[in-house]
Formats: C-alpha cells, sequence, structure tokens
C-alpha cells in the first residue's frame, strides 16, 4: 500500500492525483492522509486516513500496511522535528521506501528551507529505509500564488531578486516523477533528483512573459532587502518566515544554482517539461484585473 501525506495540499494532491492515473492497471492500494476530517471529507474516490506528523500513535495508524510513502510538509520551523516524527513512525511500522519532498539548495545551502531540508534527508539516508529523494527548484505555481494578487490591483509584483534567475518547475511534474518512485520504487531507490525547469528566468522576464500571456503590461518591481522585510513584516508575516524567505533569496542571487537547467527531469517524465508559457496559457484568469472580474 502506498500513502501521501499532505493531500490537501498543494504538492501532495498533485502526487495523489498523478498516482492515481499512473496506478490504473497496477491497482496498488492508495490512501491519502489528511490533518483533519473536514478535508479529508473533500477527497472522493481514495482511502482516507487522518493523523498528524506532530502525533506518532496517529502516523503509526496511519502507516499500518504501508510498505511506500510520499512524505511532504508545509515550510514551518518545525519541519525536520514533523518530519523525523514520520521516518521513526515508519522504521518502526514496517515501511520499506520513503519518497521525500526536499528542496534546491538542500546539498549545499546552510540557511533557510534548504538546510532544513538537508537535515530530514541525512535522518533519512541514516534510518535503514529505502529511500528517492526529489530536490525540486521554485515552483511555477509560486507566480499565481504569491505574484497574481498585486498584478491583478497594480500589474506589478515584488521581490528582491534583482537580475538572478530561476528554472521555474510545474508541480504536476515533480507529482509524476513522485509518482514513479511511489509505483516502482526499486528503480528509484537511493536516488536523489535535482529537478528544475526547460529555462531559467529572471523576474523581470516572468514579466515580460505574463505581459505577453494576458495582454497588457506587467512589472516587476525590485526592492532593496530592507523595504522587503518592512513590507513583509506590515503584513503580517511571522520573523521566521521573513528571514527564511530573504534568505533563500540571497541564495538564488549568490549560487548560481537556481538557474541551472538540465536533463533530468524530462528523462525521468519521458516527455518534455512544462514550461512557463503553458502555463501561463492555462492560468490566464488568475492574472484578470478586480474590475474584469467582477
Amino acid at each position: 500500500m502506498i500513502l501521501i501525506t499532505g493531500a490537501s495540499g498543494l504538492a501532495g494532491r498533485a502526487v495523489l492525483d498523478e498516482v492515481r492515473k499512473a496506478n490504473a492497471a497496477s491497482k496498488i492500494p492508495v490512501k491519502a492522509m489528511y490533518r483533519n476530517a473536514s478535508d479529508a471529507q473533500k477527497a472522493s474516490g481514495v482511502d482516507t486516513v487522518i493523523a498528524d506528523f506532530a502525533d506518532s500513535s496517529s502516523l503509526k495508524e496511519a502507516l499500518k500496511g504501508v510498505h511506500t510513502a510520499y512524505v511532504v510538509c508545509s515550510p514551518t520551523p518545525e519541519l525536520v522535528q514533523l518530519e523525523s516524527n514520520f521516518i521513526d513512525a515508519a522504521r518502526e511500522s514496517g515501511v520499506r521506501h520513503i519518497v521525500l519532498s526536499s528542496a534546491l539548495g538542500a546539498g549545499e545551502y546552510p540557511k533557510s528551507f534548504p538546510s532544513w531540508h538537508r537535515k530530514v534527508e541525512d535522518k533519512l539516508k541514516a534510518s535503514g529505509l529505502a529511500y528517492t529523494i526529489l530536490r525540486p527548484g521554485g515552483f511555477l505555481q509560486n507566480i499565481t500564488t504569491y505574484y497574481a494578487p498585486t498584478i491583478r490591483s497594480l500589474n506589478a509584483f515584488y521581490a528582491a531578486m534583482n537580475a538572478a534567475k530561476v528554472s521555474l518547475i510545474d508541480v504536476r511534474d515533480v507529482a509524476a516523477v513522485a509518482a514513479k518512485a511511489l509505483l516502482a520504487p526499486g528503480a528509484h531507490a537511493g536516488k536523489t533528483y535535482e529537478l528544475g525547469g526547460p529555462e531559467a528566468l529572471s523576474c523581470a522576464e516572468i514579466a515580460k512573459r505574463i505581459s505577453k500571456a494576458i495582454g497588457r503590461t506587467v512589472q516587476y518591481v525590485n526592492l532593496p532587502e530592507a523595504a522587503l522585510r518592512k513590507s513583509m513584516t506590515e503584513a503580517g508575516a511571522p520573523p521566521w518566515l521573513v528571514d527564511a524567505e530573504l534568505d533563500l533569496e540571497l541564495y538564488y542571487q549568490m549560487e548560481g544554482k537556481s538557474a541551472e537547467v538540465n536533463d533530468t527531469l524530462p528523462k525521468l517524465l519521458c516527455r518534455t517539461s512544462i514550461g512557463i508559457d503553458q502555463f501561463l496559457k492555462e492560468n490566464k484568469d488568475s492574472f484578470r484585473s478586480q474590475a474584469a472580474g467582477a
């Protein structure tokens, strides 16, 4: 049986969808893990279980009969402890293989989200469980999540990225790779996959692509770090999140790692990966002005 955690979130939900599609022939039992009953009730056509990374007893109950699990946790300062709880429970429950959602930079960057993921990777490798580690870069979906609100109201979006480029990836492509590893774990055991999109783009270039896709001019406004910190703080972001986001943007600028484009993803998918133009075409309505959407 396969267990997919975080099934109500962006990545977990996408993995669940891909596993269900790819599993049509083999029909390996699959169940999705949710933190509460209200989220689980929204799922259809799949077995569900309620469990919490912070509750070891609930994890052990969720892991009964599971041989392979996909692990993803929301970005939180407790990520290392929470995912470590799952790894411990999985080992005690007889799970054989874990597919871990990690992050670009986990192999080298000692700050922000990548450093948290690295600690979990090390825990997993030392656990004795078979594993597959996925290290995606920035998601194309972050464009609609974080940039679309101000694009709708101001025709602009804001960051402190300067001219740094990022090879953005569609979460559906990452999910497709995760599904392959979950359904055929032996073929991907011991692998760490660095995953990026088909091209690297700066924020200014992303603004041009959005402008072309939606038919109106969108500007990227580069903010000094202090100004972005002030803006995030005034918007209510907790200090840990402000620090983590700014440290991550610094990594993108200083290391150049985020701009790497390789053939790992298309080889795993056996097809070309989804690029920004396709994504924007599919999501044009996300950028409609408030007046136009009224």
